[in-house]
């Protein structure tokens, strides 16, 4: 039977010892190292690189070095070893951040004994594990960042947006708004940044998103 190395961080003795207690009943897992602070953990995988750990749960309130820093250590120095957070904190930002650094799962502190192994399980076969709170935090999140880049548009710029993901092209739109070729050339710059996409087929992604298009 393989025996999977996990690490776990947390700087609240009780929590710790709650995860240690839930986790020793399990023959098939082995704590290498437990650890109140993330610049522990980073300092310890940096030291035994060939130690083979599988995974590393920790907290994101944590004083020296956080989760969110522990966590992107640990994925661009070993991009092997799997993260699970288990955190209070949940707001859209930390969900975000800890996402676009590829976590690989997040649930909260009062989950389920049940949920935890269910995690932990899920993530070290290979695949994420969120917990549906986490998944409508994130999902909020990303609607509230998309509405707040929406409402930061003028008017102009949206009937810009909408006319190119209408396939006019620079002259028509141009044409349509009065406006010289340049000023929609720096419109189409402008909205490139703002919106951050690459290229006229994100401006077009945006503008069905924004429901530009149905009106």
């Amino acid at each position: 039977m393989k025996k999977y190395k996990l690490i776990i961080a947390d700087d609240h003795k009780m929590f710790l010892d709650g995860l240690l207690s839930i986790l020793s009943h399990r023959e098939d897992y082995e704590i290498t190292l437990t650890a109140d602070s993330g610049k522990n953990v980073a300092k310890y995988l940096d030291i035994n690189p060939d130690e083979g750990v599988d995974l590393v749960v920790t907290d994101v309130n944590m004083p020296d070095l956080n989760g969110i820093e522990l966590n992107k250590h640990i994925k661009t120095k070993h991009p092997k070893i799997k993260t699970l957070v288990v955190s209070m904190l949940h707001d859209s930002r930390t969900v975000q951040t800890l996402t676009k650094d590829n976590v690989d799962g997040y649930i909260p502190k009062n989950a389920e004994k049940e949920e935890l192994l269910l995690a932990i399980e899920t993530i070290l076969k290979g695949d994420k594990y969120f917990s549906q709170s986490i998944k409508d935090v994130y999902l909020k999140g990303m609607f509230s960042n998309e509405q707040s880049v929406a409402d930061s548009l003028s008017k102009r710029e949206k009937e810009v947006l909408k006319l190119i993901a209408q396939e006019f092209t620079t002259q028509e739109i141009a044409d349509k708004l009065f406006l010289s070729k340049h000023t929609i050339e720096s419109y189409r710059k402008n909205l490139i940044s703002k919106l951050e996409v690459r290229n006229l087929a994100g401006l077009t992604k945006y503008a069905l998103k924004l429901g530009l298009l149905e009106q």
